[in-house]
Formats: C-alpha cells, structure tokens, sequence
C-alpha cells in the first residue's frame, strides 16, 4: 500500500513545491479576512500528515481557491469563512458518502480531465508570473510587489521580476540536478533575500513559546453566514472541487505512482477533504482541498512518497504550536516572487498532460474548457467540457 516513506532531500523539495498556492491565499486570509494564523496553518498541517500517511503517497492540501480568491477580494469577514468551511465540509460528505463522485467520476471523459488539468496549469503559470509583476491581490493589498523587502528596484528594475528570473534560471539550471534539488535551492535563495534584505516585519515582537489554539474560535455560524456562504462561496466552489480536486487529482495520482495509490479513489478524496474541512473548521482554518495542480508541484519538484506530506505537515504544525500569531515573521521572509516561480513551473508539469491526447475531438474538449475557463471560472469549464464531450461522442456534431 503506497510507496515506502523517505525522508531525503528531494522529498524536502517536493514538499516545498506547492508554498505558491498555500502561502499567498493563507496569508491574505489572515490579513484580509481576520482568520487567526495559528488554526489556519495547524489545520493545515494536521491534514497535510493526515492524508499523506492515509494515502500512502504525496497528496496535495490547497485552499480552496475560488473561495478565498472571492474572500480575498472583497474582504469578506471570519464567520462567513468559517461557514463556508462547515458547509463544504457537509456536502462533501454527502456527496461521498452517497456514492454521486463515484458516479460523477466514471462518467467524466478523459478528454475533460485533460482539460480540467489543461485549465489548472495555465491559472498557476500566470499567477506565478502575476506574483513576479506584483499584480496579484495581496500584492496590490500592500500596494507594493514586494511587500516584506526594504527595497522595490535595483536601480532601473523593478524587484520581482529580477527575483523571479534569478529563480527561473536557478530551477532550470537545476530541474533534474539530483544533489542540490531545484525548488530547495529557490527556496534557500529567497529566504537568504529576504533575511538581508527584509523589512522583518513582526519579528521586533517575536516569542517562541508553545500555544494550543482554541476550539472553535468563532463560535457556530448562524443562519445569515450559512445563506450567504452557500450561495456566494460554496455552491460555486463545489463544480471546481469535483473537477479538480477529485476527479483530475485521482487520475493524475495514477499516472504518477500507479498502483501505489489505489487509496487515491474519488470516493477517498472527497470523504478526505469532508474530514479536512470539519478539522478546519474547529480550528477556525479555511476552506482545504486536494487538487491536481498541488500534486503536480508537489511531483515536479521531487515529491514521490507520503514522506513530502509528514515534512510539510510538522513544519506547520510546529509553527503553528511554537510560534502562534507569529509565526507569520517567518512566512515573510520569502519574497512574493520566488513563490510564483514555483507556481510557474508546477503550472507548465500540469499542461503537459495534455500529450496523451490525440485525435481532433479530445483536443477540441480540451481546448474548449480552457477557453471558458479563462472567461469564467473552472466549475462552469468543467461543466461545458461534459456537455461539449458527450455532445461529440454522439456523432450529431463535428470538430
């Protein structure tokens, strides 16, 4: 069952590989939302452990990015969050525990996944570039590209771009260097940046010492927080998790560790993230999935076994324990820009799972739930990639 668990230098890389998605939306949901970050991240951690050792290989664990995307930008409040923990939670339950994934799953066409997967890779690249530029919206939150570094440009140059070259060609330099591991190597070099040239934000206060978080911190939601999250948070979010998070991950599982994952079913995923969620929710986290894209990062970067998954998870679990509402100081020293190299990379491994696709019709599917995608979102990609596919699959139409 699963991979034997190794604890080297390439599974810390691997497990690195995904602080692009994590850190950012973490982060703006601390500074916009007023989530407590000693809950956020001990949930994440928890379920970072919990997972990898349950699966039995390198599982991803991401926010849920339509919802705090959403959260983000318009600066909704805690308990609307934390509703919209609880809820997902619940429907993913439902929906696992009912058997619907297993039927949503069987009947997704390849060619769809593909595009789920197509979609994902091409939103991580550019926002891994949009974190190089400064445009993403923490960044504009702070009105600077590079909010935790005393300085903006070197001389003519803005900063992140620079910093997020410098990385480009480390990684590439690097990529398959099995001695010093690309994302390591990225990772080492922005935290040295940011130590020497930070604005060390926090740290003037900064105590180690040992906090439990508390229970339940924003209490039960009532009956407003859960209309409102359903509605605008959790009902959106829900297509994409199915799409992206169980559907795309389970298959992209396969192909990277074969039999390996045979716990890495639709079923086990959603029931998983309903697990998660409710964990996150007593905690006062935020609304946690697995997804493809993470599990690409997570790979391309060097992850192959549940080892990636125990790293990462006690490296929160000891932040959040040691360091409590600290422990953001330490997050900071890693400049905006190094994550979006990650993010650029993980995106380009995604995309190009789009190579086993060969005939006119599959790449039409494709193609066309990447173009909705970048118009819309994913869940409503996801939703015209079936139409569209099983519309093809009846001959009635030609591509």
């Amino acid at each position: 069952m699963g991979h034997p668990i190794r604890f080297t230098r390439h599974e810390l890389a691997g497990a690195m590989g995904d602080l692009g998605t994590l850190l950012p939306l973490g982060i703006g949901m601390v500074l916009v939302c007023g989530l407590q970050p000693a809950g956020l991240f001990l949930a994440v951690g928890l379920f970072y452990v919990a997972t990898g050792l349950y699966f039995g290989v390198t599982t991803p664990v991401q926010p849920m990015k339509v919802i705090g995307a959403y959260a983000v930008a318009m600066g909704l409040g805690a308990h609307q969050i934390s509703a919209a923990t609880l809820l997902v939670a619940v429907l993913l339950a439902v929906v696992g525990l009912s058997g619907a994934v297993d039927w949503i799953g069987r009947h997704t066409p390849k060619a769809v996944i593909r595009g789920v997967q197509l979609s994902t890779g091409v939103l991580l690249m550019a926002k891994g570039v949009r974190l190089m530029l400064g445009t993403t919206p923490l960044q504009q939150l702070q009105q600077v590209a590079e909010p935790y570094l005393r300085f903006q440009q070197i001389g003519p140059l803005p900063l992140g771009p620079v910093i997020g070259l410098a990385g480009a060609l480390l990684t590439f330099l690097l990529l398959d260097n099995r001695r010093l591991p690309a994302a390591l190597a990225v990772l080492l070099g922005g935290a040295t940046v940011g130590l020497l040239f930070g604005t060390h934000t926090g740290w003037a206060d900064f105590r180690l010492g040992f906090t439990i978080p508390d229970l339940l911190p924003l209490g039960m939601p009532g009956g407003t927080e859960l209309s409102f999250a359903l509605l605008v948070l959790v009902l959106p979010q829900l297509p994409m998790t199915l799409g992206n998070a169980v559907i795309a991950d389970a298959d992209l599982s396969r192909e990277y560790f074969g039999p390996a994952s045979r716990r890495v079913t639709h079923r086990g995923l959603c029931l998983s993230m309903a697990g998660g969620n409710l964990l996150s929710f007593l905690l006062g986290g935020m609304p946690l999935c697995h997804g493809a894209g993470g599990l690409a990062a997570h790979y391309r970067f060097g992850a192959r076994t549940a080892g990636s998954n125990v790293i990462i998870g006690i490296g929160f679990i000891l932040l959040a324990l040691l360091c409590g509402s600290h422990l953001l100081a330490i997050l900071y020293l890693l400049p905006l820009s190094v994550m979006g190299v990650l993010l650029l990379f993980a995106g380009s491994q995604l995309c190009l799972t789009l190579q086993d696709m060969q005939t006119r019709r599959d790449l039409f599917t494709a193609f066309l739930v990447l173009g909705i995608t970048l118009a819309s979102n994913l869940a409503v990609g996801f939703l015209c990639g079936m139409v569209a596919a099983y519309g093809l699959q009846s001959g009635r139409f030609k591509v």
